[in-house]
């Protein structure tokens, strides 16, 4: 079927911190030619603040005819403050993130996008929170998922995210594997079947033959030798401090990091407008903007829509990847379904 005759899929979009960017940048985005055709999105949120967003931003929801909204009655009657720190707000927002899962685990929508929620304000509510990431896989019923970033030109998959430096020290073997796995099966769904895929250190200069530990020798060379057993072309350990310069050069499509602030800072410094946040190990479709709820401009016109648009354009292509792939008479060695 021809890309003009395909069905555009249903894509949840949640609004975020009610108090932030998030319906500012969606509203924006979806008013954008380029973007607003490639799927039927549904916004998940507050339609009262979405047209209190539109005044702002000068774009009426009412005229984006690929949108519609699903109203969830999160914030029980609280006002909400433009760039203010609010509990109920965080637990709003927590809320649309979980209408929106279950919209694609009821598959009444084909991906989610998720607008910034503020990590802070959502434990102001009371509820335990370390991020999306974790709280979806949880929605999803899954404890093993992995977060990947990518822009047109590079992908990262990282190893661990939200847990102390000391923690990410101690990955297992296992846990890498299953990392490479995973990033080699969604670089399928972005087009990439076979993914020139890079794996780096822990330590600096890759640990230097153990004068500066050996976690590389113990832990992740053995990894990469599973994963290449299993069918899936990586080569590593490498330097961390020189790879992602060869990998943003053209060498790599992905590269496995071990630690949070391994990945983001590459990537938050060579493109930060377009990379875009995803969630692996889940069995739904789920990107992200990389930026925060931006309270400081919040309610001001200020926000850029640029990581939006790159957010809803990658769900839309995504969702298109996982559907053809899931309907393919078989699995391709070394991935999971």
């Amino acid at each position: 079927m021809s890309e003009q005759r395909r069905p555009r899929p249903v894509i949840a979009v949640t609004m975020g911190d009610p108090a932030g960017i998030g319906a500012e940048v969606i509203l924006k985005a979806l008013a954008d030619p380029a973007v607003g055709p490639l799927a039927r999105w549904v916004i998940v949120g507050d339609l009262a603040l979405l047209d209190r967003a539109g005044e702002v931003s000068g774009v009426d929801l009412a005229r984006l005819e690929t949108a519609t909204v699903r109203q969830v009655d999160a914030l029980n009657g609280s006002t909400v403050a433009p760039g203010k720190l609010d509990a109920a707000c965080g637990r709003a927002a927590v809320g649309y993130v979980r209408e929106a899962t279950e919209m694609c685990l009821r598959r009444e929508a084909a991906a989610m996008v998720t607008a910034p929620v503020n990590k802070e304000a959502v434990v102001l509510s009371g509820m335990p929170f370390s991020g999306h990431t974790e709280y979806i896989a949880e929605l999803c019923g899954g404890a093993d998922s992995r977060m990947m970033l990518t822009n047109p030109r590079l992908s990262v998959v990282h190893v661990t995210t939200h847990v102390t430096l000391r923690e990410a020290c101690n990955a297992t073997t296992s846990r890498v594997v299953r990392t490479i796995t995973l990033g080699h099966e969604a670089m399928a769904w972005l087009g990439r079947a076979e993914p020139r895929i890079a794996v780096a250190g822990l330590n600096p200069h890759a640990g230097e033959h153990g004068l500066f530990g050996r976690e590389e020798q113990e832990t992740i060379q053995r990894a990469i030798e599973t994963a290449l057993a299993r069918g899936i072309r990586c080569e590593g350990p490498f330097a961390p401090d020189t790879l992602f310069v060869d990998a943003w050069r053209g060498r790599w499509d992905l590269v496995v990091a071990m630690y949070h602030d391994q990945g983001h800072i590459p990537m938050k410094l060579l493109d930060f407008a377009n990379t875009v946040n995803v969630t692996l190990g889940i069995p739904i479709v789920r990107t992200s903007v990389d930026h925060g709820t931006a309270f400081d401009i919040a309610s001001r016109n200020l926000a850029d829509p640029t990581s939006m648009k790159a957010a809803l354009r990658l769900a839309a292509q995504m969702a298109g990847g996982r559907a053809a792939a899931l309907a393919a008479p078989s699995t391709p060695k070394g991935t999971t379904a």
